[in-house]
Formats: C-alpha cells, sequence, structure tokens
C-alpha cells in the first residue's frame, strides 16, 4: 500500500445469527495506530461505549464486533480520526467525540472524504482550530465571508471560542489591524464604580471568558503586548458608545443581555474595513422583567439583510462534556411545548 494511503476493510458475519457482525479495518502506519488507540487504549473504550461494541487490535487492523450500523459508525469515525493523525494533527477527547456524532458523509469517489477540511481550519499562533459539527463550519465559513455575523445557541457551542480564533487569524493575516471583544455587565447593572480596583479591575471578572479565549490562541506575553499596543480592547458594552470601530474584528459576546438601544448602538459601531460577530443565547437572558433583548429583536429585523449573516446552534452542536447537550435538550423540550 502507498505512503498516502490510509486503511481498507473487510467484513465477516461471525455471530450473524445473534446480530452481530465484525468488520475488520487495517491501517498501514502503526505508529499512527497507536496514537489512535490512545494510551491504555483510552480511545477505543471511548468508541466503544458510544456506541455498544467491541474492539480489538489485530496487528495493523482493528476488529469491530457489534451490530452492523454501529460498526459502519465506528469505522468511520476510526478512518477520519487516522486521517487527522496522518495529517500531523493531535487527537483530543472532543475531536472523538466529533466524529462520532457527525453523520457519515457520501462516498467520492478517489479517496477518503476528509472530516476536518482545510477550507474551515482557522490557524492561530498556538493552534490550529477545526470545527467538529456541520452548524460550526457554516459559522466559521461566514465569519471570513460576511461582514456581520449572528451566532445564536446555547452555551457550549463554539459561538465566542470560534469567534476569536477568527479574530486572530484575521490579525495574523493582516487583514484587521486590531482586536475589539465586548460584553454586557449586566450582572452589576453596569454600575461598575460598586467593585473595588482600578477600571480594569473592575470589568476584568465579566471580560474573563474573552481573556480565556485569546491565551488558548496567543502566547500569554503577546496578549499582554497587543493589550498594551491596543491591538487588542477587551471593554465592557458601554464603553462602545460614541465610537466608530474601524480596521478591526469586533465581537459582542453575550449579546441575549443587550438592550435593544444597546444592540442598534453597537451595530452601528460598524467601521470601514471591520467585521463584527454577535453572539448569544436567547433562552438565557438576565435583563430585567419587562426590558426585551436587543438580540431576539436584532433576529427578528435583520434576518435577509445583505451582509448579514446568521448561524443557529443547538444542543446537538455542544463540543463540552457529552452531558451538557442532554441537559441543554431537556430543557429545551418544555420551552419548545410551550411554544408550539
Amino acid at each position: 500500500m502507498g505512503a498516502g494511503a490510509s486503511h481498507t476493510d473487510t467484513a465477516g458475519h461471525a455471530g450473524a445469527e445473534h446480530g452481530l457482525h465484525e468488520l475488520l479495518v487495517e491501517f498501514p502506519d502503526n505508529r499512527l495506530l497507536i496514537d489512535l488507540c490512545g494510551e491504555f487504549d483510552v480511545n477505543l473504550a471511548r468508541i466503544e461505549q458510544h456506541l455498544g461494541i467491541t474492539i480489538i487490535r489485530r496487528g495493523n487492523a482493528l476488529a469491530l464486533h457489534g451490530p452492523a450500523d454501529d460498526l459502519r459508525r465506528g469505522a468511520d469515525a476510526l478512518r477520519d480520526l487516522y486521517d487527522r493523525l496522518r495529517r500531523g494533527r493531535p487527537l483530543e477527547r472532543g475531536d472523538i467525540d466529533a466524529a462520532l456524532r457527525r453523520p457519515a458523509p457520501p462516498a467520492r469517489p478517489g479517496g477518503q472524504i476528509e472530516m476536518f477540511g482545510a477550507s474551515v481550519e482557522i490557524r492561530t499562533r498556538k493552534r490550529v482550530v477545526e470545527p467538529r459539527t456541520e452548524a460550526q463550519r457554516d459559522y466559521v465559513r461566514q465569519l471570513f465571508s460576511r461582514e456581520l455575523v449572528f451566532g445564536i445557541g446555547p452555551a457550549g457551542t463554539g459561538k465566542t471560542y470560534l469567534a476569536v480564533a477568527a479574530a486572530v487569524s484575521m490579525h495574523l493575516e493582516g487583514r484587521i489591524g486590531r482586536i475589539i471583544l465586548s460584553r454586557p455587565a449586566v450582572e452589576a447593572g453596569e454600575r461598575l464604580g460598586f467593585l473595588p480596583g482600578d477600571m480594569k479591575e473592575k470589568v476584568d471578572p465579566y471580560m474573563q471568558p474573552l481573556y480565556d479565549a485569546l491565551n488558548d490562541f496567543l502566547p500569554a506575553k503577546q496578549v499582554q503586548r497587543m493589550i498594551e499596543e491596543r491591538q487588542i480592547e477587551i471593554a465592557p458594552l458601554a464603553f462602545m458608545r460614541g465610537r466608530t470601530l474601524s480596521d478591526a474584528f469586533v465581537l459582542l459576546d453575550e449579546a441575549q443581555n443587550a438592550t435593544e438601544m444597546q444592540m442598534k448602538m453597537f451595530l452601528t459601531r460598524l467601521g470601514e474595513g471591520s467585521r463584527m460577530a454577535i453572539t448569544g443565547d436567547v433562552t438565557q437572558i438576565d435583563l430585567p422583567a419587562g426590558v426585551r433583548s436587543g438580540l431576539v429583536q436584532a433576529q427578528e429585523l435583520l434576518q435577509g439583510v445583505e451582509g448579514v449573516g446568521f448561524a443557529r446552534f443547538d444542543h446537538r452542536d455542544v463540543v463540552r462534556h457529552p452531558l451538557v447537550a442532554r441537559i441543554i435538550a431537556a430543557y429545551d423540550r418544555p420551552r419548545r411545548g410551550r411554544d408550539g
């Protein structure tokens, strides 16, 4: 088998009378197969647990035992993960969960369909970020192709993380000159003067998730230097009034907690050469009773406006612990029942 080949597979019918089958998947590179299995076969165990199948290593092959449909899903996941390793990408737990979630794509003549297509990779200083669901891939494509993109959905779907990654990537490529990240400080009612310390110390607790994302993509010293040089600005929404934000990637996070007036104010800050991303979850609005969310209004008014894109996520796009997806789905069911 040539250096570029990935694997072949053959099928048997041991135990077929009980509805169980065997699928043998071969991998040409033993070193990569070791990485695919993981330390103490932890990656295989995760696939076994998720699909209810058994995986046994046989030389340079993996033998999968179980119902035929589950075997095909397991084999597809193993192929995707092996191809990822072959391209020099490390395997993380979330990559395995994503491979198991992804529906099998139609066959493409002459080669294996790549799960992590280069067209939706985001390259930063510290890592290459890869969308793990179709909704995430669509979101990333829009971030790079549209001037204003709304990412709307529950926590854990990567809305903020991917937007910050895109901002860092565009800055490294010289497509924008600065990064501006903002959130409503709604927990303190924007009355930041009641908190101890100088202004930075007052607002940092609300902005910490944005700092965390930046530190995933850039060395800490570089983040600090860029903040000092105003190439990165992290500030509460209230500080955006009266400004024109040009040559920048501008992100408003937790936008469900912006009022209608604040949302309009923020959207009209967009200047020449800038891109804007608005992220939020309309099921987690913390505004006072009777105050309507600006994100809800923006969805209604801006749908179909040229240059504006919407990416919507649900529990299937959660890339945190799988239990988070089940929790979100459980909370969402009664709400849908009331709305329907």
